[in-house]
This record gives C-alpha cells, sequence and structure tokens, in this order.
C-alpha cells in the first residue's frame, strides 16, 4: 500500500508541472490539505480544473496551484462561517447549481456526453457542486461581513486618502457624456406582418417537401445555426426564451411549429430530439426589417423636430415628451440612463457604436443629425431613428474631491475592505492549523506563509 502512495505522489508531481495533463484515469483520491477540520482532495482540485477546461481556461503549469491557493484561502473563510454560524441562503445556491448544470448540458449535447467528460454519474456532479456552491456562499457571506465591518469612509477619510496616495494610483476618471433623445420606431406592425408571411410560405414549401435545413441555411438569420442547418443541438429549455422553449417542449419530432414570436424575432420550429427538459431542434429566425422609405420618413420628421428645436421654437423636452416613441425616456424629457445602473453619464463603451459616432464630434449643447440605431430590447436591439443632444461633456482626468466624490469614496471603501480581507487571511494561516503535502513544494503562492505549511 505504501508503494501504492509513492507512486501517487510522484505521478502527481509531474502533473503539477504538465500544462495540458489531465487527471489519470483510475487514481486513487487523496487528501493534499488541511484546513483546520476541512480538507482539500485531489479530486476537487482536478474537477475544478476540468470544468475550467471545460469553460475555455487556458491551462498552464501553475494552474494547479493556484487553484490550490484559491481553495485554502475559502477554508478560512469558510471555519470562521461556521464559527459565526452563518447560514447557507439555499434559494441562491439552487438558482447557482441549476444554471452550471443547464449550461454544462447544453454544452456538451445532454446528459451522457456530460457524465463522460467528467467521469462520474449526473447525480454525483450535482452532489458535488451543490458542496462547493454552498462552501461558496458560505465564504462569500463571511467575505461580506468583514467588509461590512470597515467603518465608514467620511469626506475627511477621503481627503486622507488623496493625500496618501501617489498622483500616479489616483484613479482616472474616463470622459463621460450625459445625452438626451428623441426617438421614433419604424413602422413595427407593417414589417412583422412582412414577416410572418414570408415565414408561412416557407413553412408551407417544408411541408410540401423541401428540407428545413436547405430553407435554414439560405434565409435564417441566426448566422450561428443557420451554417448548421438551423441545429441548435441537444440544450437544457431554460437557456432559451420561454416562448421558445413553450413552444419546442410542445412539439413532437418532426412537426414543424406555428410562427413563434420571442425579443430576437420571428421562428419557425422543429424539433428533432427531446430528452427530459432537454430539446434539439432546428429553428429559421427572421427579424423584422426596414425599408429606406421607413428610414426616410423618420428622418424627415426628425429633421424637422432638430429645426425646431435649434430655431428656440421648443425645446428639446417639450419635443421629447411629445414626439419620442421611447417609453424609458420620453417622461424625462429624452434623458437617457444605463439600463443596467440607472446613472444618466455614459462612458465611450457604454454607448452603442451608432449613437457614439452620432455624437463623438458634437459640444455641449449640439444635437446630432438623425441617425439609425438600436434600443435595448432582446438580445440584439430593435432598429429605431433618433437625434442626440449632447447634455454635458466631462473629460477624462484624475479623480478630484469636489468632481468624483462617490467614486473616490467607493475606491477607498474598497481599498480597505480588500486590506481587511487580506489581514483576515494572513492573521489565520498564522493561528489555523494548515498542512499541505510536499507534492505541492515547487508551486509559486502568492502569499509566502502557506510555503512554511508544506509538509516536510
Amino acid at each position: 500500500m505504501m508503494k501504492r502512495i509513492y507512486v501517487i505522489l510522484a505521478v502527481l508531481a509531474s502533473a503539477l508541472t504538465a500544462s495540458a495533463q489531465t487527471y489519470p484515469a483510475g487514481l486513487v483520491d487523496k487528501t493534499v490539505a488541511v484546513v483546520g477540520n476541512e480538507m482539500i482532495t485531489i479530486g476537487q482540485i482536478e474537477n475544478e480544473l476540468r470544468y475550467m477546461r471545460a469553460q475555455g481556461a487556458f491551462s498552464d503549469g501553475n494552474m494547479r496551484c493556484n487553484l490550490l491557493e484559491s481553495m485554502l484561502e475559502s477554508k478560512l473563510f469558510l471555519m470562521q462561517a461556521r464559527v459565526d454560524s452563518l447560514t447557507v441562503n439555499k434559494d441562491m445556491v439552487q438558482a447557482d447549481l441549476n444554471r452550471r448544470i443547464d449550461l454544462m448540458r447544453s454544452q456538451f449535447g445532454g446528459d451522457e456526453e456530460m457524465e463522460k467528460y467528467f467521469g462520474k454519474p449526473l447525480y454525483r456532479i450535482r452532489q458535488e457542486w451543490q458542496q462547493q456552491f454552498e462552501d461558496q456562499n458560505l465564504t462569500q457571506q463571511m467575505q461580506g461581513t468583514i467588509a461590512r465591518d470597515v467603518p465608514e469612509m467620511t469626506p475627511y477619510d477621503v481627503k486622507k486618502y488623496l493625500e496618501q496616495t501617489d498622483p500616479a494610483d489616483i484613479p482616472l476618471v474616463p470622459v463621460r457624456y450625459q445625452l438626451s433623445q428623441i426617438c421614433i420606431y419604424p413602422d413595427r406592425e407593417a414589417a412583422s406582418l412582412a414577416v410572418k408571411e414570408k415565414l408561412l410560405d416557407l413553412r408551407e414549401r417544408i411541408m410540401g417537401g423541401e428540407k428545413f435545413a436547405t430553407l435554414a441555411r439560405i434565409y435564417s438569420e441566426d448566422e450561428a445555426s443557420a451554417r448548421r442547418g438551423g441545429e441548435l443541438g441537444m440544450s437544457s429549455k431554460t437557456i432559451f426564451w420561454p416562448s421558445f422553449s413553450d413552444a419546442a417542449m410542445s412539439l413532437k419530432p418532426g412537426v414543424i411549429s406555428q410562427i413563434v414570436e420571442t425579443p430576437d424575432g420571428f421562428h419557425i420550429i422543429e424539433v428533432l430530439e427531446k430528452k427530459g427538459d432537454m430539446f434539439n431542434a432546428r429553428h429559421i429566425l427572421l427579424k423584422p426589417s426596414y425599408t429606406a422609405e421607413d428610414r426616410q420618413k423618420a428622418f424627415k420628421t426628425l429633421d424637422s423636430l432638430r429645426s425646431e428645436i435649434l430655431s428656440g421654437a421648443v425645446t428639446f423636452q417639450l419635443a421629447a415628451r411629445v414626439h419620442s416613441q421611447d417609453p424609458s425616456t420620453r417622461t424625462n424629457g429624452g434623458q437617457m440612463a444605463d439600463p443596467h445602473t440607472g446613472s444618466s453619464y455614459f462612458e465611450i463603451d457604454q454607448l452603442k457604436p451608432q449613437d457614439y459616432r452620432a455624437i463623438k464630434d458634437l459640444k455641449e449643447g449640439e444635437i446630432s443629425s438623425p441617425v439609425e440605431s438600436l434600443d435595448n430590447e432582446g438580445r440584439n436591439g430593435n432598429t429605431v431613428y433618433k437625434i442626440i443632444r449632447v447634455d454635458r461633456i466631462i473629460p477624462s482626468h484624475p479623480a478630484t474631491f469636489e468632481e468624483d466624490y462617490s467614486q473616490l469614496v467607493d475606491e477607498a471603501q474598497n481599498k480597505r475592505a480588500m486590506e481587511a480581507i487580506d489581514k483576515f487571511i494572513n492573521e489565520k494561516i498564522k493561528t489555523t492549523y494548515v498542512v499541505i503535502d510536499p507534492i505541492f513544494k515547487e508551486c509559486t503562492f502568492s502569499r509566502e506563509a502557506w510555503k512554511s505549511k508544506i509538509e516536510n
């Protein structure tokens, strides 16, 4: 038995320096680190490495070392979380677990392929990942507790932070824009009707004997699946729009659906195979398209509004409230806001390329010519025509107390929180019983203190 253990250690020592070597088949699992009463095994490291590779992560010689160090730190937080009687947020864990399972099942094309890749049945994978997410949930809660215990920054603290920070390290605030818009949509109803008529014609052709895959290659506007004859691959129903999944799950294999509308456009669907809550289907996606006449009509209206605003006959805000067809901005007099943050200021990379091209050469108070752009609906957005006014431009500059107080508060508070978390880890390494297997003695850890815990 002892001879067997030494063979295992030799194999693993070699694996640690091999960039693409995988967990050797049939290798007996083994504890390689102990943190208090928490253990880390070879299997846990290799399972996480296998998952990362499935996600496209590049494997280098130090990846196992990095994973081990991350797990060691997590165990320190996990132990304290148990001492503090923190409880797992089961709803969050279940949501994260289901999301990962569905992603992997879809990526590999089904349960069997996923089981083959990870080398174990799905129920075991689910059990292991559930435990991992539970531990992760407690770890994050503990880190949050430490961060929340850091005293809130006062204006005096922020000024002191600025004084003590090297000017080269003061965060640079990128150029930001405050914008307003007036939007006009093309005739969606007419365009949608035209798309539906085209899809009905394609459906009739398929019912008449033409191949779905051939028509999908020619007509579908989902480029990724069109190359495969419209085939999506075996995937969990949860990754699609609900209306698409509901339609597909209700079909028998070989039956062509009626037209299905999603935020991406209009589809017809043919289910090839179903397994539980997964299915493989073909689809043809068509999106409403608009004519030069639609564009010309909208641009003419926007040009007239722009002229009236510039002449002083009407204010931009009033024109937006009366004429804009964008419900999210018309009530604010056209003022735009980031849909993700709610902020009324946009950095360049937060703007749609069409919008930025329209305003990049404008000064404050100037209004763009009419431009064709996209709204925030669906995955790619819908066509919309607009004029944009530049309300304010804040040039790029090092953050200042007067102009960027809230950002500096966040920066300084985050720095304090990270220092507190870092201090927690360093103190816990000193006071916690930690033993690391010598197969990791060649690792380069970010914290030298781990080196002293490697067993001689």
